[in-house]
């Protein structure tokens, strides 16, 4: 298939190396633009970036992908397969391939739609999770799901962990539901949004510790917040970090 790839943070490479596998014409990449990073502020290319300059795939990133729509068309996508890329698509961009644009999702949706639900799953407790292949709306994480696989959450499951399980799964189920798609076997279904609970994007300041909470949340979270922000408590006026922690 002719396809263009839009990813960001490297939990999308696996799909896009399966995808190059597998003999898939990825005709451009476009993630994020270069960001600052580290104590010396140097801008830094994304995973997926620096994975394509590696593959030699040309790159593109815009600031946005309003005006895009023209040089999208020449690639001719089949399908625009989308991974954690971090810009909203118009609706005048989902419209442009044939196939629409798909995604890989980190949950079982219709829960944990948005933007943590790898972390806010671990967080909430849930014992199973997993990803789905979804077409893309304009709404967030609200379009129709073609598949689904899952995966337990283990106690010893931090959100590292997960998001490595869980970012090799959906290279795999991307994989055999584009061949389902493109055979005509799969019908997508729609979401129920009654089901539906929205993941919170991680923040800095939920990192602190209330010890007057029941053990088991505390192990919870200190599960959720590796590798970020790291749970973190105060002890003898000093922060101390915790990554893990016996249950």
């Amino acid at each position: 298939m002719n396809l263009v790839f839009a990813g960001t943070p490297a939990f999308a490479i696996p799909a896009l190396a399966a995808l190059l596998r597998a003999g898939h014409r990825v005709r451009a990449v476009y993630t994020q633009p270069d960001r600052p990073a580290g104590r010396g502020r140097k801008l830094s290319a994304s995973p997926v970036k620096q994975f394509a300059l590696e593959h030699g795939l040309e790159i593109q990133q815009p600031q946005k992908l309003t005006g895009e729509e023209n040089k999208l068309r020449e690639y001719a996508p089949q399908a625009i397969i989308v991974i954690a890329y971090g810009l909203l698509l118009p609706p005048s961009v989902l419209a442009i391939p044939d196939l629409g644009c798909i995604n890989v999702h980190a949950s079982l949706l219709p829960r944990w739609r948005g933007a943590a639900p790898i972390p806010r799953a671990i967080e909430a407790g849930d014992s199973m999770t997993g990803v789905s292949i979804m077409q893309m709306e304009a709404g967030l994480d609200t379009g129709p799901v073609w598949t689904q696989t899952q995966t337990p959450i283990h106690d010893n499951d931090n959100a590292q962990t997960l998001h490595d399980r869980l970012s090799a799964l959906g290279a795999e189920t991307l994989l055999t539901t584009l061949e389902q798609i493109i055979q005509g076997k799969l019908k997508p279904h729609t979401q129920n949004a009654a089901q539906a609970c929205y993941a919170k994007k991680l923040r800095k300041d939920e990192s602190a510790l209330a010890w007057s909470q029941p053990a088991k949340l505390l192990h919870r979270k200190i599960r959720a917040l590796n590798p970020w922000p790291v749970a973190s408590t105060i002890w003898k006026g000093k922060t101390i970090r915790l990554w893990n922690v016996a249950q």
